[in-house]
């Protein structure tokens, strides 16, 4: 074992099992539903099998310290286990690196944080209706209705062409945003450095009043706006590593950095200073080939591949992966590439005033890139070998040290295919641990050979979670895997058996053929121009963040929100269910340079 550390940075991982509660209601069969409840047990797999393997690099946690000790108002994992009545014999909690079992939830109608990436001046209109989705899923499942409405694309926000969200959907909402926020007040108070947040659903599609790509909050927007709010965090730097480009956080940062672009212009025109807004840098490593610009629109493509930085107060950075040949092609030649969305993020944190206490990282972390995730997500092979995630957040890591004292906080995003989840949060979560440094991590670790052996003996046996294998008969790493992960599956097995079905009845389908791509799609009905905004009074007021229209220095373009559906599911071809127009849909902001017919698309 490594000798104790002090300087060492201190990871912790949160988990949240009221997220496991979010699931699909119409049918028994599961085969095509991607965004499942059981990515997070594929989650907790390769987690545990990370820390396994971590806690002969790592000194104990300092006993009786804040580090190990549960906060005022959330139970750990030993005290989860407790109150449950659970065999403490499994000992499955870690002396090395603390495990959050978060019952943290917000009311999304009455959080600050919520209320100013989603809310609205005039009335949280997105908010009550999602509230509303959620109250009246099953009767309108069992009456064969969808549970979102006209107006919002269907098929983006599940797969199969059918929305989501069933009675519990609420509680998997809040309790997302919820163990994000708890994580940015742990790292904020010194408790801990860096966590990992294993959450469900996803959040980076959705923008300001738009849900979209199985996202229905964004996660990372809301802790952000948590920080800013409760922590006077004025710089954050977002890295979002998902396959798909985060339209939805893109869009959100745009009107963020607008709105205190606007104040930097009126003060310095003389009008009184206020509190100081946020400014946030938005790197995104994506295919530019999948959901959301799968079909090649325009303002989508633009979007997704528009770097822009200190002009117009916007920094964002796009860079599109490729396909590899060889793990040395990929290290030497991309990841170079890549890592421009480092470079980018320095660059910001250089011009605005460098390290400081006002600074927070976070990592929108998508596995869906990963080499192992489905070829029917993937099909365009721009994957990364999943030691991507591993040097990734080792570097950015790094980057956290020099300016932010080493905070960082990484949120689950997509990644689906059981193997590309485990594989991929258990080299990210190494990545995110400081080991000494003299010892050298196994990249092994992660390898085929070991995934298999952890495949087969996690694989639950009919009716239940796996045993546990008799002291020696397996290799040490691997019983300690699942004695690590044997309490987490009994707290979750506990509540998904809580959980009651809604027998549906039959819903017509046709298949799409994924390899073509509708020539015509339905077109909603533009709704109204939006009324500008008043401006709110300061930064806590619970009404939502003030955006306003005709702001000086960038034109902004809103497109239309057509009907499509989700570039994800385990086949090749995809039921959707058949449907209409989609008349007064609401939009989403994208915002795109407006680009003449004599400049060319800027792609990174």
């Amino acid at each position: 074992m490594a000798p104790p550390s002090s300087n060492l940075k201190q990871t912790a991982v949160f988990l949240q099992n009221a997220c496991v509660q979010h699931r699909y209601i119409r049918s028994q069969d599961l085969s095509n539903i991607v965004e499942r409840p059981e990515r997070l047990r594929a989650v907790n797999i390769g987690l545990a099998a990370a820390i396994a393997h971590l806690e002969d690099l790592l000194p104990d946690l300092p006993s009786g310290s804040d580090d190990t000790a549960p906060s005022s108002e959330l139970n750990d994992l030993t005290s989860a286990l407790n109150k449950l009545n659970l065999d403490p014999a499994l000992d499955g909690d870690s002396k090395k690196i603390r495990i959050v079992q978060s019952e943290a939830k917000v009311d999304v109608l009455n959080d600050s944080a919520v209320k100013f990436i989603h809310g609205d001046i005039d009335g949280d209109v997105y908010l009550e209706a999602l509230q509303t989705w959620v109250k009246e899923s099953s009767d309108k499942a069992a009456n064969g209705e969808s549970e979102i409405p006209e107006g919002y694309s269907q098929g983006d926000l599940y797969c199969e062409g059918r929305a989501v969200v069933c009675p519990e959907s609420l509680n998997a909402i809040q309790g997302a945003l919820g163990t994000t926020c708890e994580a940015v007040d742990e790292v904020m108070s010194g408790s801990l450095d860096r966590a990992f947040v294993a959450i469900r659903p996803p959040g980076h599609h959705c923008g300001e009043d738009t849900p979209s790509g199985f996202c229905f909050v964004n996660n990372v927007a809301v802790a952000a706006a948590h920080a800013h709010l409760k922590y006077n965090i004025t710089r954050v730097v977002i890295f979002d590593i998902d396959l798909h480009h985060g339209n939805g956080t893109q869009s959100i940062v745009w009107q963020i950095n607008e709105e205190t672009y606007r104040q930097k212009l009126e003060q310095e025109a003389g009008v009184p200073p206020e509190k100081a807004g946020a400014q946030v840098f938005y790197g995104s490593t994506h295919d530019i080939l999948s959901y959301p610009c799968e079909d090649g629109k325009p303002v989508l493509v633009q979007a997704a591949s528009t770097s822009l930085h200190n002009a117009h107060g916007q920094w964002i950075e796009n860079v599109h992966l490729q396909s590899y040949t060889s793990e040395e092609h990929f290290w030497t030649e991309l990841y170079e590439k890549y890592k421009q969305v480092l470079i980018k993020a320095e660059e910001f944190l250089e011009a605005t005033g460098g390290p400081g206490d006002d600074v927070l990282f976070f990592i929108s972390c998508g596995m869906d890139a990963c080499e192992h995730e489905y070829p029917s997500m993937s099909r365009h092979n721009r994957k990364v070998p999943t030691s991507y995630y591993y040097r990734f957040a080792r570097d950015a890591c790094a980057l956290a040290d020099k300016y932010a004292g080493g905070r960082l906080i990484s949120v689950l995003e997509g990644g689906y295919s059981d193997r590309a989840l485990i594989s991929g949060a258990m080299a990210h979560f190494v990545g995110l641990t400081d080991v000494p440094g003299d010892v050298k991590v196994d990249e092994g670790w992660w390898g085929v050979e070991r995934l298999i052996e952890l495949e087969k003996a996690t694989k639950k046996r009919r009716g239940g979670r796996p045993s546990l294998p008799a002291p020696g008969s397996r290799r040490t790493w691997i019983e300690r895997t699942l004695t690590i992960l044997a309490p987490l599956d009994e707290v979750s097995a506990s509540i998904v058996s809580s959980l009651k079905a809604v027998p549906p009845p039959p819903i017509a389908m046709t298949l799409r053929d994924r390899s073509k791509i509708p020539s015509k799609a339905p077109t909603p009905v533009p709704s109204p121009p939006r009324p500008t905004r008043a401006k709110a009074q300061g930064t806590g007021n619970g009404r939502g963040r003030p955006r306003k229209s005709g702001q000086v220095g960038v034109e902004l373009e809103v497109p239309k929100l057509a009907a499509k559906s989700e570039d994800s599911s385990s086949n090749e071809d995809e039921l959707q269910v058949n449907r209409g127009g989609v008349p007064g849909a609401k939009k989403l902001p994208r915002v795109i340079l407006k680009l003449g017919k004599a400049q060319s698309e800027e792609s990174s």
